[in-house]
C-alpha cells in the first residue's frame, strides 16, 4: 500500500484521493530476494561435481578393503611359502536422487503482465527454482540420514556406524575401512586451536592424508576465531604508517596446521566436519544437472497455462570415508 502522510505526499483528503487515481508508483526495477543463504560447504562440492548417468547402481566404485598379497621373510636359500589367493576388493553403489521444483505459469498472467510487468512473475519463479533447490541440497547435505529419496547427507557419509551403519551398500560393522573419524564429546567442549590440531591429527593419523578443510557453524567458528584474536600482530612496514593505507583484522578463514576452517550458516551448530574434498564430491547426471525441462500446455488438464520444471538427479558420494571426520559437542557462541 503506499505510504501516506509521510514526507512530501499528503495523508488524507480530496488531494491525496487525487493524487493516488493518477500518479503511477516509481518502481525498482529488481527483485531483492530475502529467503535464502550462501553456502561455503555446497559451492565447494559443486565445484567439484562429477558426472554420472544411467544404470543400476549407476554409481559403482570399486574399493579395497583388504590386503590381496602377503609378505614374508626369507633367507639365503630364497624359498618361500606358497601364497594363496586373497580377495581384497569390493563394490560401494550408490543411486541417484531426484530432485524436481515444478514452475506454474497461468495463461492469465501472462496475458495482464504483457508490456506492463514491474517484475516478470515467470522470470522471478525461473530465478526461485534454482533458489529453493539449492536451498534444499544444503538442507539435505547437512541433515538427511533417513530419506533414501533425498541425497545421503554428512550425518550418513562422514560416520563410524554410530548414525548409519550401511553406507553404499556396505556394513561399516563388518568392514571397519569404512568408518569416518567420529568424536562425540559427553559435555560441551571449546573450539581452541589446540583442540581443531587434535581433530586434524586424529583424522590423518588413520590414512596420513591431512584433511582437506573443516567446516562448522558460524557461532562454533565464531569462539574459535576469538582464540586466533589475542596472537594478532600489526607489521608497518618503514615506509608506510598506520596512517596509510587501511589495516587487516581478523580472518575469512581460520588456519591449523595448514587446514583452513569455514564457518558455513547452514551447518548445525556445535558440529566439526574435517573434509578431504578428494574422496567426497556430488555425482550428477549428464542429462540431469539442473535441467529445465521446458514448459508444456496445460490444455489437456482442462486449463488454460503451462508447466515446466527443473531437474537434477545426484548423489554425495564419500568414496573414502576413513579420510574424514566428525566432531559432535562442540560449544558455540549464540550469535
Amino acid at each position: 500500500m503506499p505510504q501516506f502522510g509521510q514526507g512530501i505526499i499528503p495523508a488524507q483528503g480530496a488531494l491525496t484521493n487525487e493524487l493516488t487515481a493518477v500518479t503511477r508508483r516509481a518502481y525498482i526495477h529488481k527483485l531483492y530476494v530475502q529467503l535464502w543463504k550462501s553456502t561455503p560447504l555446497l559451492a565447494a562440492l559443486l565445484s567439484h561435481a562429477q558426472v554420472a548417468s544411467g544404470g543400476l547402481s549407476p554409481v559403482t566404485v570399486p574399493i579395497q578393503g583388504n590386503p590381496m598379497v602377503s609378505i614374508q621373510n626369507v633367507g639365503y636359500d630364497g624359498s618361500f611359502n606358497q601364497p594363496g589367493i586373497t580377495p581384497g576388493i569390493q563394490n560401494a553403489e550408490f543411486n541417484l536422487k531426484g530432485y524436481l521444483t515444478a514452475i506454474p505459469f497461468p495463461g492469465m498472467e501472462g496475458l495482464v503482465q504483457l508490456d506492463f510487468s514491474v517484475i516478470p512473475l515467470i522470470e522471478a519463479r525461473m530465478n526461485d527454482a534454482t533458489n529453493v533447490t539449492l536451498d534444499r541440497l544444503t538442507f539435505d547435505l547437512f541433515n538427511n540420514l533417513t530419506n533414501q529419496l533425498a541425497i545421503i547427507g554428512l550425518p550418513g557419509a562422514v560416520d563410524d556406524s554410530t548414525f548409519l551403519a550401511t553406507y553404499g551398500g556396505i556394513s561399516r560393522t563388518l568392514n571397519t575401512f569404512f568408518k569416518s573419524t567420529l568424536v562425540n564429546n559427553s559435555t560441551p567442549v571449546a573450539p581452541t586451536r589446540n583442540l581443531m590440531l587434535q581433530y586434524i591429527n586424529q583424522v590423518t593419523k588413520v590414512t596420513g592424508e591431512m584433511p582437506k578443510f573443516g567446516v562448522m557453524g558460524l557461532g562454533c567458528w565464531t569462539q574459535l576465531a576469538q582464540d586466533f584474536t589475542s596472537a594478532e600482530r600489526y607489521n608497518v612496514s618503514p615506509t608506510s604508517s598506520f596512517g596509510e593505507g587501511k589495516v587487516e583484522s581478523l580472518f575469512r578463514a581460520l588456519d591449523v596446521a595448514g587446514v583452513p576452517f569455514y564457518g558455513d550458516p547452514n551447518c548445525p551448530e556445535g558440529t566439526l566436519y574435517l573434509l578431504n574434498i578428494d574422496y567426497l564430491s556430488f555425482m550428477i547426471h549428464d542429462r540431469a544437472s539442473f535441467y529445465f525441462t521446458g514448459f508444456e500446455s496445460l490444455m489437456p488438464q482442462g486449463q488454460l497455462g503451462y508447466l515446466g520444471a527443473v531437474f537434477t538427479l545426484l548423489e554425495l558420494i564419500n568414496v573414502k570415508p576413513k579420510a574424514h571426520g566428525k566432531f559432535l559437542n562442540l560449544s558455540f557462541l549464540p550469535i
